[in-house]
């Protein structure tokens, strides 16, 4: 184990911000997936999306190459959020944009390269595309189906966290965001796996990321940018919980009982086929209510290899949620 230590300058904190980042959900929640192992909050996620990246073999390419089941993440798979929400399209630009010693340098941390890393490492230029494609399409397949409720749970933690330094200070905000974080006498102190971040070796100020995947505490830097903690969110817990639709009816009766029964279905992502099965309702007729939907922006449409898979937005879910009296 190894005890870093953070220094704060008042510029520092004043430079302290947050971010969500979908590029971090792709790592962490591959680096999940990869594991083959069970998960006692992301069980229901791991067992409709593992089938889906298998059958497009997103299982066995460039993911696969470059994020180990443990220890260092390239930086380069994960470029600096220069917003508070970029879409995954602007991050992909950026990792497209990487400079080619960046990559090597990440490269040769991760060591132990296959055919594929060695080629990366020789022509990073002619690979990055090549990476992003296999980026999108893992993307497409595992989480933006669900980005909507991801999103929710990511959004929360960062108005609490806004909200703690508001009421109680920063100090308060650091001691509070993981076990393995303490904060005194304006130094951050991280106990960490692998190495030491020190003021010295980052840039200025602070940048906080949470993440529903990942289940420890990680770390960025790459000076002169400000330095990234990527630290659980925290409302992870009941994300993929049944969620029942307690006003049903009344939904109906704006909506008609046919797209309340497919938003409802949508509580996972699924295709034209499968809502019509499970619904009784003609695949023609639930094609043409999700076409609908989708204009009104209740529902978004997710390419998985031959078929299209539909989820509910943060319109929907903010539809369906049972408020209280």
């Amino acid at each position: 184990m190894v005890l870093s230590e953070l220094a704060f300058t008042a510029d520092d904190l004043a430079m302290t911000r947050f971010a969500v980042s979908p590029m971090f959900e792709v790592v962490t929640s591959f680096r999940l997936l990869a594991t083959g192992t069970a998960h006692p909050v992301h069980g229901r996620w791991l067992g409709q999306v593992r089938p889906r990246v298998a059958a497009a073999r997103l299982d066995s390419g460039w993911l696969a190459e470059l994020v180990p089941p443990q220890g260092y993440l390239p930086d380069f798979l994960t470029p600096p959020p220069g917003e508070r929400a970029p879409t995954i399209q602007t991050e992909l630009a950026a990792l497209r944009a990487t400079p080619a010693e960046e990559v090597r340098a990440d490269l040769d941390v991760l060591g132990d390269l296959s055919g594929r890393g060695r080629a990366l490492r020789r022509d990073p230029a002619g690979h990055l595309g090549r990476i992003a494609d296999e980026i999108e399409a893992y993307w497409r397949l595992a989480v933006a189906p669900y980005w909507a409720r991801i999103r929710t749970v990511l959004d929360a933690d960062v108005f609490h966290r806004a909200r703690q330094v508001a009421e109680h200070g920063a100090a308060h905000l650091f001691n509070d965001l993981h076990a393995t974080l303490s904060w005194d006498d304006n130094t951050l102190r991280m106990v960490r796996r692998h190495c030491a971040m020190p003021r010295e070796s980052t840039g200025r100020g602070l940048l906080l990321i949470p993440s529903v995947f990942a289940g420890q505490i990680l770390t960025w830097s790459r000076p002169p940018l400000p330095p990234e903690l990527i630290y659980p969110a925290r409302g992870t817990g009941p994300l993929w919980d049944h969620r029942p639709v307690s006003r049903g009816d009344a939904i109906a009766a704006v909506l008609g009982r046919s797209r309340a029964a497919l938003l409802t279905e949508l509580e996972a992502p699924a295709s034209t086929t499968e809502l019509a099965r499970r619904t009784g309702i003609s695949a023609a007729a639930v094609s043409q209510h999700l076409t609908t939907m989708r204009d009104a922006g209740m529902v978004s449409a997710h390419r998985a290899g031959r078929s299209v898979l539909y989820a509910r937005t943060l319109v929907a879910e903010s539809l369906l949620a049972d408020t209280p009296n």
